[in-house]
């Protein structure tokens, strides 16, 4: 028996960073970039590396882009957190598995170190493919909290909720992490919304990787930790602004979105460093008339494009720039 599961590429529709300080967001699935695992059963346990995960190399500058890329460690070290992971719920959870072994191979389109969740695709597609293989059911709700734990808590690496919950539910989905919330049940409220109450959007990313992510942090956890005013305020402004937008799109308002997603950037603008080229994505955007917020912790923009003329313009001087653009697909073909 042949297993092959896939997760996709993700997008803060509006809300983020907020995810990650108790907040609210809306976010959508991005269909258009995927991440694959296919396992099957072996005598032995096997992880075989990516296809991006090289051995040889024909120089330094080619063995530098493979770590500019991937790190030190490239995707086997998510693989082998998330394993741990599901072992560990189905041991604290009186789950027996069955003694047996599988080799796992994976590879991702999703376009890496933009911040459409390309990481976090891979564990959630492992986690899938161990659920089926050894044929446990983990409940919806807990297993975002899964697969966050294996790369915050194995890994260590900074991250919050939101891209696994979207990439466990899928479609659009309203998230709310209050403290209560969390505490109460372990888990924020998962909410799904109609993608058809959307309006036309476009992503846009950076192709060149030069810069990745946005200069990230800049010490907002331990500000925010202290309860420096600004930074509170900020992540209370930006769960505001998921309600608003919730509401306006439940309402039928969904030309309410943009200057929402507007607001939502311009919020972050003033409270994060941000690098040259992140800035220049929501800035060809509005030159154009259209609104755009970071898709995820910087490197790829959403936005709102009423019109096929505009999308055209956005697409001429994104490409112009050095930057791709497309229609996210949200819902299946």
């Amino acid at each position: 028996m042949i297993l092959k599961t896939t997760a996709y590429a993700r997008a803060g529709l509006i809300g983020n960073p907020s995810d990650g300080y108790n907040g609210k967001t809306i976010s959508i699935i991005v269909r258009n970039f995927t991440a694959h695992v296919v396992l099957h059963e072996s005598d032995e346990l096997e992880i075989q590396p990516g296809p991006d995960e090289q051995r040889r190399y024909s120089g330094i500058d080619d063995l530098l882009r493979e770590l500019q890329l991937g790190g030190y460690y490239g995707a086997v070290r998510l693989v082998k957190a998330i394993i741990k992971r599901f072992a560990l719920y189905c041991s604290q959870n009186g789950i027996q598995l069955a003694p047996k072994h599988f080799t796992l191979s994976y590879e991702s389109s999703i376009p890496r170190r933009v911040g459409l969740a390309g990481s976090s695709a891979i564990v959630t597609a492992t986690l899938r493919a161990l659920m089926q293989f050894y044929g446990v059911s983990i409940p919806l709700p807990v297993q975002p909290a899964l697969i966050l734990s294996a790369e915050k808590d194995e890994l260590g690496i900074g991250a919050g909720l939101q891209d696994r919950v979207i990439q466990t539910y899928e479609g659009v989905v309203y998230m709310d992490f209050a403290k209560e919330l969390m505490e109460r049940q372990g888990h924020g409220d998962y909410v799904c919304l109609d993608p058809a109450l959307l309006p036309p959007l476009f992503l846009a990313y950076d192709t060149s990787l030069s810069e990745g992510s946005e200069v990230f942090h800049n010490n907002i956890r331990e500000r925010f930790d202290r309860g420096e005013e600004a930074v509170v305020r900020a992540m209370r402004k930006f769960a505001a602004l998921a309600d608003r937008a919730r509401e306006a799109l439940l309402a039928g308002r969904p030309h309410e979105l943009g200057p929402l997603m507007s607001e939502n950037f311009d919020t972050r603008r003033s409270l994060y460093q941000l690098g040259r080229r992140n800035i220049e994505m929501i800035e060809i955007a509005r030159r154009h008339g259209a609104h755009a917020k970071f898709a995820g912790s910087g490197g790829a923009a959403i936005g709102t494009c009423a019109d096929d003329s505009t999308f055209e313009k956005l697409r001429n001087a994104y490409r112009e720039a050095g930057f791709e653009i497309i229609r996210p697909a949200i819902s299946p073909a």
